[in-house]
């Protein structure tokens, strides 16, 4: 499957490298509108692929798009000093109002998966800007805050990650909620999973868990300046999905009708991806506290989107 990246920064491009050492793209064209940074990122990845796998890798602009099935936007402007969220939404927005009708005029068929922050809401605006029908266009969400959660996890209990099925759900930020009554490890629940390896999973832990998920963006940040492997192995991972039809649940985003009450938010929510995109959403069973505080998230959420005029 032909993959398009509109936006060739650290996200875009490590995505690119994770897509050529999975295989989870048959060809990818990097798009940016600094053309020497695109052709640069598409070299250095192509150079890599005799020792992985044989991925076309190149760049060009919005024609040469064409055909892809999926095309990740990872494209956006940088907050400015002491600049209003809702006046950086609004400057993304228009980055985005520009780059879509380009997108869908070169691949009318493709999906839109969203990288570019704030997810969420940005998500939101691809779709309204696209009109492209449910499921077509939606964001990576809280896919690496469930990584961070499953990781962290799994490292408490003393198991492998992949044995570790836990989600974050709601925003993709400081109100996102770790669905602690669903989480599961070997056909478990994780506390008993905790009990039988002798490591507790008492409030401390957990409280330490929560933390270092909801704040793990902030510690990368201020040690490098931003988070690329992480999402880029997610946005990765959920092409892969998409490639090889594998209806498999991630935590992604996308508008829902109703959150808690709140109406026409977008926010992350367990949902089936496969070959046409979003196929189906599941609604989790949530104690109270999980309900209060997944329609925190949905109200802060909704009341970001109120602010902007598209």
């Amino acid at each position: 499957m032909k993959v398009g990246i509109v936006g060739a920064g650290n996200v875009g491009a490590t995505a690119a490298f994770a897509m050529v050492l999975t295989g989870a793209a048959s060809e990818i064209v990097l798009v940016d509108a600094n053309a020497a940074l695109a052709i640069a990122q598409a070299h250095d990845i192509l150079h890599a692929t005799p020792l992985s796998r044989p991925v076309r890798v190149s760049a060009g602009g919005y024609a040469d798009l064409k055909g892809a099935g999926v095309v990740i936007l990872s494209a956006g402007v940088g907050q400015r000093p002491g600049e209003p969220r809702l006046e950086l939404l609004g400057r993304n927005a228009k980055v985005f109002g520009e780059i879509i009708p380009a997108v869908l005029e070169a691949c009318p068929d493709a999906i839109l998966l969203v990288a570019s922050n704030p997810l969420d809401i940005m998500t939101e605006i691809a779709a309204k800007i696209s009109g492209l029908p449910p499921g077509r266009v939606f964001g990576s969400g809280t896919i690496l805050d469930t990584q961070r959660f499953r990781a962290l996890l799994g490292e408490h209990l003393g198991v492998s990650p992949t044995s570790v099925h836990a989600y974050v759900l709601g925003e993709h930020g400081d109100s996102e909620m770790l669905w602690w009554s669903g989480a599961t490890a070997g056909s478990l629940s994780v506390a008993e999973m905790a009990r039988q390896q002798g490591r507790p999973l008492d409030d401390s832990a957990r409280a330490a868990i929560d933390e270092a998920v909801r704040r793990a963006a902030y510690a990368i940040i201020a040690g490098k300046g931003a988070t690329w492997f992480g999402i880029g192995g997610g946005l990765a991972r959920i092409v892969q999905a998409i490639r090889s039809d594998e209806r498999v649940l991630l935590s992604v985003s996308a508008m829902n009708a109703d959150v808690e009450g709140i109406r026409d938010v977008t926010l992350s929510l367990p949902r089936v991806v496969g070959a046409t995109g979003v196929i189906s959403t599941l609604r989790p069973v949530l104690d109270p506290g999980e309900r209060a505080a997944l329609r925190r998230s949905a109200e802060i959420l909704k009341e970001a989107a109120a602010g902007l005029s598209l």
